[in-house]
């Protein structure tokens, strides 16, 4: 609940409830306090449906200039945090000027809303959708109310899917071959491959597979770039022999990942990569990084 200036209360609580509420899926979402939270989830084209209570406190009223609601789809970037950027905003007139003295009920209804990007809390920004309450008054603040809801966007899967085939190496000191049997995964998927090596003359200490997550937020000279490694995997411990081959499967169900986002609203990207890393018995390290496409898959 929001407070006016002065840290006086207003004279009224505001809740905004779906009328699905109770047989809604949830996602269980991490807030900016750290802590997890049931959040309602949707889809695009879906309806929202519900209404908007409006209670003033004992002995109050609300005068007001108005009551509407909006749904609104946002992008705030965290470097500029404060300024959001609204690719999604419809409007609800829910009352005309006039004043509160009892309990009021509000239904509304936003039909078949396209919401086209998916919910998203990274490290340099955040995609929302909110339902935004807002009570105008003329001689004090406006007292204004939010609901978060979370989106997901299911894909179709692919048609074609090509394995990666690729050969790296050190000119005369190793030269391996990896392939994966795809490249676009679903977030629930396995990934299976194989890695050959053709030529060993280095001592390899170990070798680990790694899931890396980068998020673009910005353009041009004010691009940031967040790399996380999401998972390390041991592929194989000790000296490979030539000749020898070591299999693949990664299995990506423990992992929080997203689909891929490529360019939304030109604010930000998030893409994948398979990092294969060997390190030597003197600790070199040595990677070949590879991006992958993830899809959220129904």
């Amino acid at each position: 609940m929001n407070y006016l200036i002065g840290a006086f209360k207003p004279p009224c609580t505001v809740t905004v409830e779906f009328n699905d509420a109770e047989t809604r899926k949830q996602a269980n979402i991490k807030k900016e306090n750290g802590q997890m939270a049931p959040v309602p989830l949707f889809q695009s084209q879906e309806s929202v449906v519900g209404e908007v209570r409006i209670e003033p406190l004992p002995g109050k009223k609300v005068e007001h200039m108005g009551v509407k609601i909006e749904l609104l789809g946002q992008i705030e970037l965290y470097f500029d945090r404060g300024s959001f950027y609204d690719f999604t905003s419809l409007v609800r007139e829910l009352d005309v000027p006039g004043e509160i003295v009892d309990r009021k009920i509000y239904p509304f209804e936003f039909s078949t809303v396209e919401m086209p990007y998916e919910s998203y809390n990274g490290v340099n920004v955040r995609l929302r959708y909110i339902l935004k309450v807002t009570i105008s008054r003329s001689y004090a603040t406006n007292i204004v109310e939010y609901k978060d809801f979370w989106v997901r966007n299911f894909s179709p899967p692919p048609e074609i899917n090509n394995s990666i085939k690729m050969e790296v190496g050190i000119e005369d000191c190793l030269h391996i071959e990896f392939e994966y049997s795809k490249s676009k995964y679903h977030l629930k998927d396995v990934i299976i491959g194989k890695i050959y090596f053709l030529l060993v003359r280095i001592k390899i200490k170990h070798m680990e597979l790694e899931i890396r997550r980068r998020e673009s937020t910005g353009s041009g000279p004010n691009t940031y770039n967040e790399t996380e490694t999401l998972a390390k995997y041991e592929i194989m411990d000790g000296a490979p022999v030539r000749g020898e081959s070591i299999p693949i499967r990664l299995f990506l169900s423990p992992y929080d990942l997203t689909p891929t986002y490529r360019n939304i609203n030109n604010k930000f990207s998030v893409k994948y990569y398979l990092n294969l890393v060997l390190v030597d018995e003197e600790d070199r390290r040595y990677f070949k990084q590879q991006e992958i496409t993830m899809l959220r898959i129904d």
